[in-house]
């Protein structure tokens, strides 16, 4: 058995032999590779082998150094078998899964019906380091002492890109643990050169159950139903985020004057709630209709700019409002002297977000996949069309069909492509990436975890992106 505490995967010269039982030959290259798969049967042995199956094809047998596993609460029981028969088929260094009540794949989200979803990758001279919150130190220890022991329990190093994490959300002290994580991943080396990103932490919480207990993670061989599992990446990748929050500021920003705790006090000197009411009260008709789905509060993360823009806000609900004490308690530590900004959510402003942060990454080289963590309050139940996000993603480097493609008749199916169904019907839509699609493979989480300004936050109501690229 795999102990994740001191095992660390990634390309070597052994792996480049070629595969064990056929299947495509590995070559010498130091280009990254990923595929991605999806089906939604209902049988688990028969889902696990399509998705398996579609990425063999894609990199060849016993050939990934990585594999991401998502997996709908219908397959939990059946998890182990799962996990074993994406060992023998892709022979990963490095296996991380996660229980979820969605998984999407390719352009394609399966909400809360059957479904697995597997992303592989090949990364060569990438080291991989599978590790576990058993061997995290206590959160209540000195800080220094903590972020020493969290770094080595992570692998950080001078080479060290970051981490990829799932958590179970019913045993994780996710409000302490995040920003000793940060610590740890930031004092690794990376972002001390002027202009470079610091190393990221993203991630997501399991979501398929509704009891403590119920969740289930892989590491490698291993089933756990508590704390978190993850991977981090050192040497030749670039691992880059989009964090999509979803909403759009109204009025101007605020200073907050008197707070205590989670409890915004005064804004500017007055009552923190007569400001709101002001605020809303300059609201078109149309968007106080979309209060109903909450009012939020931005915070904005580097107080020092001069100006500041849609991801320049920690995006945090209003809780509740004391309309004797005019204060607004917030989902959030507060502090005196951090910037605010009163924000709408609704499926508009998320689904143009989502598209300016994918037309920025534009402006880079094209991925060679993604891992899509989005919220299961995200997808039907907040866009009026299904498989919003991972079409947004799936489809982001797409340069359109061309005019005489787009002249003809009927439909282009990719026979390779299609989604099992659980009557075995295959769907239109594709799961494995084909053409100008980004391999995408991911799940829905009922908390998600990803950097704005520099530093990680959990989130909520937020699509979070993983880009594999080369450096």
């Amino acid at each position: 058995m795999t102990d994740p505490s001191n095992s660390e995967a990634g390309h070597s010269p052994e792996a480049s032999q070629g595969p064990v039982g056929g299947g495509m030959p590995r070559r010498e290259t130091d280009e990254i590779h990923v595929a991605a798969g999806l089906s939604g049967l209902d049988d688990s042995d028969a889902c696990a082998e399509q998705v398996c199956e579609q990425c063999v094809r894609q990199l060849g047998q016993n050939s990934a150094d990585l594999a991401l596993l998502s997996f709908s609460g219908v397959h939990v029981d059946a998890a182990e078998r799962i996990a074993s028969l994406v060992r023998q088929r892709l022979s990963p260094g490095c296996l991380i899964g996660v229980s979820a009540e969605s998984v999407l794949g390719g352009e394609t989200e399966l909400e809360r019906v059957s479904g697995i979803s597997l992303l592989a990758a090949r990364l060569p001279g990438v080291d991989l380091k599978p590790f576990t919150s058993e061997q995290f130190p206590r959160v209540d220890i000195e800080e220094d002492e903590l972020t020493r022991e969290l770094g080595e329990a992570i692998g950080a190093g001078p080479d060290f890109r970051g981490l990829l994490m799932m958590a179970d959300p019913y045993s994780t002290p996710l409000v302490r643990l995040l920003p000793a994580l940060n610590r740890a991943a930031h004092s690794a080396g990376v972002g001390q050169t002027p202009g470079q990103t610091p190393a990221p932490i993203i991630g997501g919480l399991a979501s398929s159950a509704r009891r403590a207990g119920e969740n289930v993670l892989i590491v490698n061989d291993r089933l756990i139903d508590r704390g978190v599992v993850g991977v981090s990446f050192r040497g030749n990748l670039r691992l880059d985020t989009v964090v999509s929050q979803g909403c759009r500021g109204f009025g101007p920003t605020f200073l907050i004057t008197k707070a205590r705790g989670n409890i915004i006090m005064q804004l500017g000197g007055r009552p923190a709630l007569e400001v709101a009411q002001e605020q809303i009260a300059e609201l078109t008709d149309a968007e106080r209709a979309l209060l109903g789905g909450g009012l939020f509060i931005g915070r904005a993360v580097n107080e020092y700019k001069e100006r500041f823009g849609r991801d320049d806000f920690l995006i945090r609900g209003v809780v509740n409002v004391d309309q004797k004490s005019g204060a607004i308690a917030v989902a959030d530590l507060i502090k005196v002297g951090q910037t605010v900004r009163f924000h709408l959510r609704d499926a508009r402003s998320a689904s143009d977000d989502l598209a300016l942060l994918l037309d920025a990454q534009k402006l880079q080289d094209r991925p060679a996949g993604a891992f899509l963590i989005t919220c299961n309050g995200r997808g039907t139940r907040l866009f009026d069309r299904p498989h919003h996000d991972a079409f947004a993603v799936a489809r982001a480097y797409d340069p359109g069909r061309a005019g005489e493609e787009l002249a003809k008749g009927g439909t282009v199916i990719d026979p390779a492509g299609l989604v099992a169904t659980a009557q075995g019907t295959p769907t239109s839509r594709t799961s494995t990436p084909r053409g100008s699609l980004v391999p995408l493979a991911g799940f829905f989480a009922s908390g998600e975890i990803g950097p704005v300004g520099g530093q990680s936050y959990m989130h909520g109501h937020t699509a979070c992106i993983a880009l594999f690229r080369k450096p």
